[in-house]
């Protein structure tokens, strides 16, 4: 079953959603703005220029995408961002630089052109689910284990 995604252009340079590819999982998001990054000093909240109204029961999970991570070393800050359901204000993405090498941190600008292919929209059912307190918890071969319990 084929259903809608919903968005809005807020701006006359706002570029919809596009999938790179027929098999891509995500939509590609778009900057409407300029800004820049250097290092890990800055950190910047790029507007896309679109709203989305998302299916009932679903989540808009925002990601990094691997090209500009892997070239540029910039990631979504706050990977995965969440948008509810219920969100109908513009996609904004925070973006910022991750350091590499001991080389680091670089002089280089890198600037974050308008248009330009900014993070990646991964689009979720969510469960609805309601919360309900207990005395006990069902047990497990992990049980309360925590950071690094199953090893390295």
């Amino acid at each position: 079953m084929v259903r809608t995604l919903k968005f809005k252009r807020l701006t006359s340079t706002a570029i919809l959603p596009t999938r790179a590819t027929a098999g891509a999982a995500c939509f590609d998001l778009y900057a409407d703005e300029q800004q820049w990054l250097d290092d890990m000093r800055t950190r910047r909240t790029v507007g896309t220029g679109i709203a989305i109204e998302l299916p009932p029961g679903h989540v808009g999970l925002v990601c990094s995408r691997s090209g500009l991570a892997a070239k540029e070393g910039i990631h979504v800050l706050n990977a995965p961002g969440v948008i509810d359901e219920d969100y109908r204000g513009e996609i904004k993405i925070i973006l910022a630089r991750q350091p590499f090498s001991p080389q680091w941190p670089s002089p280089d600008i890198v600037m974050i052109e308008s248009g330009m292919r900014i993070a990646q929209l991964m689009i979720l059912p969510l469960p609805q689910l309601t919360v309900e307190e207990v005395t006990d918890l069902t047990t497990t071969e992990r049980g309360d284990g925590g950071l690094g319990s199953t090893g390295v």
